[in-house]
């Protein structure tokens, strides 16, 4: 996807000036802020001694040259006095790049771009600066290119652009930088902060990590070809060392998180009374301590993270003035566990992670010994910035988690569930994010977007860079961000339009019609697989291969399956060089229409037995007989039970349909009658499997019964509907 414009103030050193106030920074309109560099130091200098050109000098004795000759102080380039004006450097080869530092002369460039090309001809912008204030511009780049340029685009007076130097940094394209050694810190001041990692600055460029521990190996460097420098993990343990040191490996660094309760859903993992657990959180410090003391010198641990939203999961625990106890009581534990890291590893900043921005001021008041913050923020992201400018807080922070808009944030479909972004909605959601986070230049230190992981299932679909190991649009748009450049890949096949014709009446058992325009941008021949997913029919999360056939121009005849309820439909197209696109509707699956009149409609109906307050419940006999699918008889849990409904006269009867609630009858016997009295069998079974049962009938009588034998599940029977049909 393509990457919006980025513009920036440079951040970093400024020679001979003072810092600008938080206020003016606040108030200036900065979109976005250049990356830092990638772990391990911000690289070699690539440039001093390289041949250098210029659109223009301005005299003999300020030849680009000048400005890569490693003299600080008593050469430079000039140029000519306009605007467009530029200096380039050829590094000889392709790189990976880092950092630029500029250190002007007085006559420096306001407004200018940092671009980068592979021959010196085609130019992309890895980073641009408006208002910048002279001095040395440090800038933190991520990309690739053999040549490297400044583009002036607005002097700051009368002169031309003047560079005591240029300075490109990177390592050769393809090599894995060694992980920084050092310290890493927080540093800076109000409004100013940066991370660094041995004195060099660093900027996270992270994802969260999916994969289990002994395939690291095998994944991390794929997320190092993404461009990122820093994966999250949500637990620290004896098993997290095969990972770290395949993160060192690959120049990665770990944020390690410990696990705290109730957190991660929110509010999953059970409660805790944080004011009286004394065992609990005993036992947490002397966990936390064990692995801290394994870990710290481990050179790919970049900070701790403790606990993850159980601020805002503790509602799930406790309710009015108690929960506020217990937020205060937690986070003073956090504190707790912080002020212990801190002293078994002064060399490493501890955090807290939450899901909303509500749980700061808590940590702000009871979690002084925090380095940092850290939310999870998906559609909101963008407004974390305003959300730390109205606290007035004064610590920087961390994006943990971040990425599209979640299930819980968007609207929902006609069939009432959460509908779905598409994959360029997606991939448009991690560019927006990251943006926003780099917007909020010397605060916000970075991000690990959600989620690389590979399972291939309704949550991988939703999140996932690579479910089941295929490259979604979303993958490339990270790289995009990270690196500055996604040229020479073969990206996905791109779907649009998807849509359902009997979205909302799809028969069990029968077709329905899936229509889709899917195109892939390189011309690669393209391979169709569906699926269908019951998240929310059956609560099942997997991707199950669908029934379909191809019925030509983009259109999919697919079998619906037995189980009525609303289904996910999902068409994923491969390109056959390790790319899907997959696109995902919803569609409700129905009881198969019967032809004729329903004679049980609203008719006098008794039972055995009826539920009258379990979940749904009341479950009376009406129920069954309503016309309405969200109603529902429930017997109670013991064999046998019946159900019989009065037609008020015979009538012919040709069709039964049952439509079941997941607690349905194994064995059950249809019987029919003229006076409610004596019964006689027109259908049995011993091999009932729930769902949709249509049962032909030849009869005449009054009353219908089931007679019902065998359950199928450890509850009682319970029925959506009972059809009759003559």
């Amino acid at each position: 996807m393509p990457r919006p414009t980025v513009t920036v103030r440079p951040r970093g050193r400024r020679t001979g000036r003072a810092l600008p106030a938080l206020g003016a920074l606040l108030a200036s309109s900065l979109t976005a802020v250049a990356s830092a560099p990638a772990a391990g130091a911000a690289g070699t200098l690539l440039s001093q001694g390289r041949p250098a050109t210029a659109s223009s000098q301005e005299g003999d004795g300020y030849a680009a040259s000048a400005a890569v000759d490693g003299n600080l102080t008593s050469t430079r380039w000039a140029s000519r006095w306009s605007d467009s004006q530029w200096l380039q450097v050829d590094l000889g080869q392709q790189a990976d790049l880092t950092r630029v530092v500029l250190t002007w002369e007085a006559a420096y460039g306001k407004d200018y771009e940092i671009q980068a090309s592979d021959n010196g001809t085609d130019w992309r912008t890895l980073t641009k600066v408006t208002g910048g204030d002279g001095g040395t511009d440090d800038l933190a780049v991520s990309g690739t290119g053999r040549h490297v340029r400044m583009q002036g685009l607005a002097r700051s007076g009368g002169y031309g652009y003047s560079l005591w130097e240029f300075q490109v940094y990177g390592s050769p394209a393809g090599s894995t930088p060694p992980p920084a050694t050092g310290a890493v810190k927080v540093e800076g001041s109000q409004g100013d902060w940066r991370l660094t990692v041995g004195g060099q600055p660093y900027t996270v460029k992270g994802v969260t990590w999916g994969p289990s521990t002994a395939d690291a190996p095998a994944h991390l460097p794929g997320v190092r070809a993404m461009g990122a420098n820093t994966i999250r993990t949500w637990g620290t343990d004896g098993s997290t060392e095969p990972l770290l040191d395949a993160a060192a490996a690959n120049g990665i660094r770990v944020i390690n998180g410990f696990w705290l309760q109730p957190g991660g859903g929110p509010g999953s993992g059970g409660c805790v009374d944080y004011l009286t657990d004394t065992a609990y959180k005993n036992a947490v410090l002397t966990e936390v301590a064990r692995w801290v003391d394994a870990y710290k010198g481990h050179p790919a641990t970049l900070m701790w993270n403790v606990g993850n939203e159980s601020v805002l999961g503790l509602q799930n625990c406790y309710g009015g003035s108690q929960l506020e106890t217990q937020r205060n009581a937690y986070t003073g534990f956090v504190n707790d566990v912080a002020r212990e890291i801190h002293g078994l590893d002064p060399a490493h900043p501890v955090t807290s992670t939450d899901a909303w921005t509500g749980a700061w001021p808590y940590y702000r008041r009871n979690a002084p010994d925090l380095d940092l913050y850290a939310v999870n923020a998906y559609r909101n992201v963008c407004k974390v910035r305003q959300d730390w400018t109205d606290g007035g807080y004064t610590k920087p922070y961390l994006i943990t988690e971040t990425g599209p808009a979640g299930e819980w944030e968007v609207p929902d479909d006609a069939n009432g569930v959460p509908d779905e972004p598409t994959d360029v909605q997606k991939a448009n959601g991690y560019t927006s994010a990251w943006n926003c986070v780099t917007g909020h230049r010397g605060v916000a230190l970075g991000a690990t977007l959600f989620h690389y992981g590979t399972e291939h299932d309704f949550g991988g679909v939703w999140f996932n860079l690579l479910p089941g190991g295929l490259k979604r649009l979303s993958y490339h748009a990270v790289k995009q961000a990270y690196t500055g450049s996604t040229a020479g890949a073969d990206t996905p096949p791109v779907i649009s339009g998807m849509t359902v014709d009997e979205a909302s009446s799809a028969p069990a058992g029968g077709e329905f019609t899936v229509r889709a325009d899917v195109r892939d941008p390189d011309g690669d021949p393209v391979t169709y697989k569906v699926f269908l997913s019951g998240v929310y029919a059956s609560g099942d999360k997997r991707l199950v291969p669908a029934q379909w056939r191809a019925t030509g121009n983009g259109t999919f005849a697919v079998t619906a399956p037995q189980q009525l309820g609303v289904w996910k439909v999902y068409v994923q197209a491969e390109d056959g060089h390790g790319n899907a696109g997959i696109e995902t509707r919803s569609v409700k699956v129905v009881a198969p229409p019967v032809g004729g009149t329903d004679l049980a409609l609203n008719r006098p109906v008794t039972a055995s037995s009826f539920q009258s307050s379990y979940g749904d419940c009341p479950c009376t006999p009406e129920s069954a007989v309503d016309g309405r699918a969200d109603a529902r008889w429930a017997s109670d849990w013991s064999d046998p039970q019946w159900i019989q409904v009065d037609l008020g006269t015979a009538r012919p009867l040709r069709t039964l349909q049952l439509v079941w609630d997941p607690a349905y009858a194994r064995s059950y016997t249809v019987q029919v009658s003229d006076d409610a009295a004596d019964w006689r069998p027109v259908y049995s079974t011993s091999t009932g499997d729930g769902d949709v049962d249509t049962i032909g009938l030849s009869a005449t009588a009054r009353h219908v019964r089931l007679y019902l034998t065998a359950r199928g599940t450890s509850w009682g029977y319970s029925l959506r509907e009972i059809g009759i049909y003559g």
